[in-house]
């Protein structure tokens, strides 16, 4: 039996960053808040929560998103494997990128639902995106880089070089 496996296009951006406008306290700030849902407070008890008339009006709509994607890394001998857990996701809405010695992994869905029974209708929507950004290991053949995805995980292979997989060395230990 195949298997129904769906291949993702992993692009390589070498053009510095330097044009995006950074704001390095938003990132710490949305941490936090994370922090906060993860533990049943809830970001309306946050000391660091925005105001309701913050800079950013969309900030909410964001929050329709369960957040974060979980994330397994591990290594191989020859390559290392980046897996997410994105369910309910299609591969035509996430993007895998690789730039200034980043992983970048986005997703955007968009779930609509209606029902219509003969004495109530109810329409529900939600969207919300997500973006996970993890560094590189040195030696990383970046060619050569793959991601998948099947079933809700998304799977990226980054393959070790030949130079970085012969770089183990056994090294005896002495009694003094």
């Amino acid at each position: 039996m195949a298997e129904d496996t769906s291949k993702i296009p992993v692009t390589t951006d070498k053009a510095p960053s330097a044009l995006r406008p950074r704001r390095p306290l938003e990132s710490l700030r949305q941490e936090i808040d994370q922090l906060f849902d993860d533990f049943g407070i809830g970001t309306w008890r946050s000391p660091f929560r925005s105001s309701f008339f913050d800079i950013e009006p969309f900030r909410r709509a964001k929050a329709a998103f369960s957040g974060m994607p979980a994330v397994d890394i591990t290594e191989t001998e020859k390559s290392y494997k980046v897996v997410a857990e994105l369910p309910g996701m299609d591969e035509k809405n996430i993007e895998v990128k690789i730039a200034n010695g980043m992983l970048t992994i986005k997703g955007e869905k968009h779930e609509e639902k209606e029902e219509e029974k003969q004495d109530y209708y109810v329409r529900e929507r939600s969207f919300g995106s997500f973006e996970r950004t993890l560094p590189v290991p040195d030696g990383v053949d970046l060619d050569k880089v793959d991601a998948s995805f099947k079933k809700g995980v998304l799977t990226v292979t980054l393959p070790k070089t030949a130079e970085a997989q012969r770089a183990e060395k056994k090294i005896a230990v002495k009694a003094e």
